[in-house]
C-alpha cells in the first residue's frame, strides 16, 4: 500500500501534464498537443514498469524533503525576469502554460529517475531553476516542442549521471540547465536548425523591457549577497566592458553591435554561469572563473560570426567547459592563496564581509557604466546612419553589421530597410550580387507601401532610394525597445535627429514652433 500511495505523486504530475494539454494555448497546435501526450505516455509507461519492479522486489519508493535557498531564491529571481520581460514581450506570457508543463514533467521525470536507481527523491524546489534557466535562453517552437521535454530530461540525466568527487563528496559536474543548453546548442549549430527555436528572438527581445540592465543588476545583487557569486558576475562584466571599450577605441565601431554587453549576456552572467554548486569555491577561483567566462563570450562571439552562425549562442557554449575546469581553477587558486605574498596582500576578513566589499565594488563599477551611458538608453550602435557612415569609411565589419541591422528591420516590416537590402544585393558593392534575392526584397518593400521599392521593381536602373517614412522611423529609432507607435511625431523626429538622420533634423526644425 505504501508503494501505491507514493506512486500517486509522479502520477499526479503526469496527469497534470495531460490536463494542460487541454488548454487553448496547447490545443491550438496539433503537434504541440501530441508532444504533451507522448511525454505523458512515456512517463506513465515508466511508472508502470517501475511499480511492477518494486512490487516484485518488495521495495518501497522514498522521499526526502530538502528546501535549499539556492533553489527557491534563484527560482524567485528567474520568475521575476519572466514577469518583467513578458510585460513588454507578450510571447513570454503566452509561454506560461508551457513552463508549467515543463515543471510538471521535470518533477515526474526526476522522481522516476531517482527511484529507478533505488534512491530516494529529494523533494524541494530543485526542478525550478533547471526549467526556468533553460527557458530564459532557449525555447523550441510549437511544432518541435517535444524537444523541449527532451532538453529538460537531458539536463536531469546529466545531473544524476555525470558526476565526480569534489572535496570528499560525489557531486554533479555540470550546471544542469547549462549542460543541456550547451549540448543542444552544439547540435542546433551543427544541423543548421536554429530556426526550430525562439533563440534569436529571446536574445533580442529582452532589451524591449525598459531599463533591463538596471533590473538585472538589482536582482543580481540578491543572488550575490546570498551565494557570494559577485566575483564571477562582476569580473565577467568587467572583461566584456573592457574589451568593448578597447575594440571601439581601436576600430571606431562597437564589438557587440548595439551594446557594450548584450542584455542576454548580462542575464547569463547573473543567472546562468553563477550556479554555486558548479562554480569554484575559493574567492580567487571565482574571480578566475568570471574572467574566463567573459573571455569565452568574446571569443565565441567572434568565432560564431566568422562561421556565419547565430551569435546568441556565445553565452551558452562555454559554461559546460568552464564547469569541467572548476577543480583545476580552485586548485590553482589555493596554491596562489597559500603563498606568503598573497597572505600579506589579502585582508583578513571573513567570507561575508569580503563578499560585501566585492558587492560594493560591483555597485561602483555598474554605476560608472550607467553614468557613461553604457547600460540602458541609446547606444552608438543603435544608430543606422552611424553604421552607414562606418561602412562608407571601410571600418572593420561595419558593412556586415549594417546589412544585419537592415535585415532585422526588414523582418519587422520596414519598407525602407527592405528596399536598402534590395539595393545592396542589386549593386553588389558591400554584399555579393543576387538579382533574384534583390527583387524579393523590392517586392517586400513595395508590399510595405514604400514607393522606391515599387519603382525599383518596375525600373531597376537607376536604383531609387528615399529617406525612411514616419512608420519606418518608429522601428529604426526604438533603441532595442518596443515599437514607438504611440510616440508623438515631434518627439519621434527629435529622436531620429539624435540618431543622425539628417532629414529628420530638418523636419524637426521646420515643425518646431
Amino acid at each position: 500500500m505504501a508503494t501505491a500511495r507514493r506512486f500517486r505523486v509522479p502520477l499526479a504530475f503526469t496527469l497534470g501534464l495531460v490536463l494542460i494539454s487541454s488548454v487553448e494555448r496547447v490545443r491550438a497546435n496539433q503537434v504541440l498537443t501530441w508532444s504533451f501526450w507522448a511525454s505523458a505516455g512515456a512517463l506513465l509507461v515508466w511508472q508502470a514498469w517501475l511499480f511492477a519492479r518494486m512490487r516484485r522486489e518488495a521495495s518501497a519508493p522514498a522521499f526526502t524533503v530538502v528546501l535549499r535557498a539556492q533553489h527557491y531564491v534563484q527560482a524567485c529571481l528567474q520568475l521575476s525576469v519572466f514577469a518583467y520581460w513578458g510585460w513588454y514581450w507578450r510571447p513570454v506570457y503566452e509561454h506560461a502554460w508551457l513552463l508549467v508543463a515543463q515543471l510538471l514533467f521535470a518533477y515526474a521525470f526526476g522522481i522516476l529517475l531517482a527511484w529507478s536507481q533505488r534512491q530516494p527523491y529529494t523533494l524541494g524546489f530543485g526542478a525550478f531553476p533547471i526549467v526556468l534557466s533553460t527557458n530564459l535562453f532557449l525555447w523550441f517552437r510549437d511544432d518541435w516542442f517535444y524537444l523541449q521535454f527532451v532538453m529538460i530530461g537531458v539536463g536531469l540525466l546529466g545531473k544524476d549521471f555525470v558526476r565526480w568527487d569534489r572535496e570528499g563528496r560525489r557531486v554533479h559536474i555540470f550546471n544542469p540547465s547549462a549542460f543541456s543548453l550547451g549540448l543542444f546548442s552544439v547540435v542546433l549549430i551543427a544541423m543548421g536548425a536554429t530556426d526550430l527555436t525562439w533563440g534569436q528572438e529571446i536574445a533580442s527581445t529582452l532589451s524591449m523591457a525598459p531599463r533591463i540592465y538596471l533590473f538585472l543588476f538589482l536582482i543580481g545583487l540578491v543572488a550575490m549577497y546570498n551565494f557570494s557569486i559577485t566575483l564571477v558576475s562582476g569580473l565577467a562584466a568587467a572583461v566584456l566592458f573592457g574589451w568593448s571599450a578597447s575594440y571601439f577605441s581601436a576600430t571606431g565601431v562597437p564589438y557587440f553591435i548595439d551594446s557594450e554587453i548584450p542584455s542576454a549576456v548580462f542575464l547569463g552572467l547573473h543567472l546562468l554561469v553563477t550556479d554555486p554548486s558548479t562554480s569554484p569555491r575559493t574567492p580567487l577561483g571565482k574571480a578566475l572563473f568570471g574572467i574566463l567566462y567573459g573571455v569565452s563570450v568574446v571569443v565565441l562571439f567572434a568565432g560564431l560570426d566568422l562561421l556565419g552562425e547565430p551569435r546568441f549562442y556565445d553565452k551558452l557554449l562555454a559554461v559546460p567547459i568552464l564547469n569541467l575546469s572548476v577543480q583545476r581553477i580552485d586548485g590553482l587558486a589555493r596554491r596562489i592563496q597559500s603563498t606568503a605574498w598573497w597572505a600579506r596582500m589579502s585582508p583578513a576578513w571573513g567570507a561575508t564581509r569580503l563578499n560585501v566589499a566585492h558587492m560594493a565594488g560591483w555597485v561602483l563599477f555598474f554605476s560608472l557604466m550607467t553614468a557613461t551611458g553604457r547600460t540602458d538608453g541609446r547606444h552608438t550602435g543603435d544608430s543606422v546612419p552611424f553604421w552607414q557612415q562606418a561602412c562608407e569609411e571601410g571600418r572593420r565589419k561595419a558593412c556586415d553589421r549594417l546589412v544585419d541591422i537592415e535585415y532585422s528591420y526588414c523582418a519587422d516590416n520596414s519598407g525602407w530597410a527592405c528596399n536598402e537590402l534590395g539595393r545592396h544585393l542589386a549593386e553588389g558593392r558591400i554584399v555579393d550580387p543576387d538579382t533574384d534575392l534583390a527583387r524579393g526584397y523590392f517586392v517586400r518593400a513595395c508590399a510595405g507601401r514604400f514607393q522606391p521599392g515599387c519603382l525599383n521593381l518596375l525600373e531597376p536602373e537607376p536604383l531609387v532610394a528615399a529617406p525612411p517614412r514616419t512608420l519606418d522611423l518608429r522601428l529604426l529609432v526604438r533603441e532595442g525597445g518596443a515599437t514607438l507607435m504611440d510616440m508623438p511625431e515631434p518627439e519621434l523626429y527629435a529622436r531620429a535627429c539624435d540618431h543622425r538622420w539628417r532629414f529628420a533634423c530638418e523636419v524637426f526644425a521646420l515643425r518646431s514652433p
